[in-house]
This record gives C-alpha cells, structure tokens and sequence, in this order.
C-alpha cells in the first residue's frame, strides 16, 4: 500500500504482478464546482468569439457547453450558492466564482464587459445579460423571419445553402424556447405540430433553391 492508498506488488514471490492504479491525490473530487484543472487560468480561452451585443444563443451555447464540461455550469445556474461570509468554505468559494467570473469577462466586447464588470457573483453577471440580451422581441424575431424569408440558395452549394438555413431555424428557435409545451400530451397535438413545422421548413428549403434543382 502506496501514501496514496493504491494497492501495488505485495509480494513478487507469491502474487503474480499487477498494474498498480495512476494514483491522485487524496481528498480531490474531479467532479466537484470546486476543482480547477492544471490548464485553468482567469485567462484561458473558453469560446472562439466575443459577445458584442450580437448573437448572443450561439455564443450562450458555447459557454454553457464549457462550463458544463468544467463542472463550473452551477456558478451561474444557482445551484453553487456562495456561503456565509464566516463559513470556511466561503474563501474557496469566492476564488471559483471569481474564475468563472474572468472566463465570461474574457470574451465579452469592452462595451458589453464594462457594463458587468462589477458583478460580484457569476450568476448576477449571467443574469444580467440574459436580461439585456437574451429575451425575444419583436424586432429580432422580425429581422430573422424575414432573413428566413429572402435567403436563396444563389452561388452557395446545397449544403452550404442547407447550413445557413439550419443556423437561422436554431436561432429562432432559441429566441422562443421559453414558450415550449411541456406538458403531457394525450391526443399527439404537440406530435402534429413539430411535424407541421418540420413539412415548413422543408417547403422553404425547396423553394430556395435554384432552378436547376426544381
């Protein structure tokens, strides 16, 4: 028994060899909000581009998949709640919101940071651009509709086309994903109606295409 507690060779004379586990260090949990890999830094790139006011759901995309793959998604779900000033975890806490804190920072433009810079935890600072950028308006919903509308195959590819087209359903989407039915349904109305949905894409997607494809 190794210092860190992993089984290795007893006895090479009686028990036949084994390949003793990679050993880690006693007491970390890998999974926990409170773990920071080697690689972590306030300045490490999480996300390819900077949020400037402008497409905000593929950018929220890209964060939540990083943070959730960090184990660092309930900074700014709630659910990793800071502890009373006195606690003695509260310390610990305050060095992971404030990491989670510079991540989000890192790739806002000056305009968009400047104005949560002072956002004292993760959550207050992801609230707060949910609230100014997140929410569905008459205007976005107009513009996108209308892109859907006018966009054309042209000198694209059918997959190029196709992938376009495929960017501007998702965003749609994400803008009316508050109004989604989640309750349970018995006569397959919400079955007709995605399906009603999917037979109009398909007809805007046929409609745009050149006619050497009609």
């Amino acid at each position: 028994m190794d210092q860190y507690g992993t089984p290795g060779v007893v006895n090479t004379t009686t028990a036949a060899p084994t390949t003793a586990a990679i050993p880690t260090k006693p007491g970390i949990n890998m999974n926990h909000p409170y773990y920071l890999a080697p690689s972590d830094s306030p300045g490490m790139t999480i996300v390819n581009s900077i949020f400037d006011r402008r497409g905000l759901p593929g950018w929220r995309r890209g964060v939540l998949i990083v943070l959730s793959a960090k184990k660092k998604f309930e900074f700014i779900n709630g659910i990793c709640k800071a502890p009373d000033l006195n606690a003695t975890d509260y310390e610990q806490w305050s060095c992971f919101n404030d990491m989670v804190i510079s991540w989000l920072l890192n790739f806002l433009s000056r305009e968009v940071g400047d104005s949560v810079i002072y956002s004292k935890k993760a959550k207050e600072l992801w609230d707060s651009l949910e609230h100014r950028f997140g929410r569905s308006n008459g205007a976005k919903l107009y513009h996108l509709q209308k892109e859907i509308l006018e966009l054309v195959q042209g000198t694209n590819d059918i997959a190029g086309y196709f992938t376009r087209l495929k960017r501007l359903w998702d965003e749609l989407e994400s803008l009316n994903h508050t109004i989604c039915c989640t309750c349970e349904c018995t006569c397959q109305g919400k079955e007709k109606l995605e399906k009603s949905l999917e037979d109009q894409k398909l007809i805007k997607f046929l409609m745009g295409l050149n006619d050497a494809y009609a």
